[in-house]
């Protein structure tokens, strides 16, 4: 029974098919096929070959979603989050030095 606890409440397990994700997310299964080419969201692919969204996953398309709308291109707004993840994973690894630094120095 732990696995699925575990299953539930992973953000990057593949739970979603395409067609529940582009409902979740508001979106056409094609504009997430787009997702896919612009290398924002590699979905995982089950034994039979169909695309499976984590939640994460579903989180980014609907910021690309999100941004679309408002009239950003879908690469540039690609762009724009593959960026923001990447600048985030930095200051939390500069956080975590310092947390270590800190806690070293005392």
């Amino acid at each position: 029974m732990a696995q699925s606890d575990d299953m539930l409440n992973d953000d990057d397990y593949p739970a979603y098919t395409m067609g529940r994700a582009a409902e979740i997310v508001g979106a056409s299964q094609d504009f997430l096929r787009r997702l896919d080419e612009a290398k924002l969201i590699i979905p995982f692919r089950s034994a039979g070959g169909h695309r499976r969204y984590s939640r994460y996953q579903l989180r980014l398309a609907v910021r690309a979603r999100e941004m679309v709308d408002h009239g950003t291109a879908l690469e540039a707004a690609c762009r724009i989050i593959i960026l923001e993840d990447q600048l985030e994973e930095a200051l939390q690894h500069n956080r975590d030095l310092q947390s270590r630094q800190q806690t070293g120095a005392t």
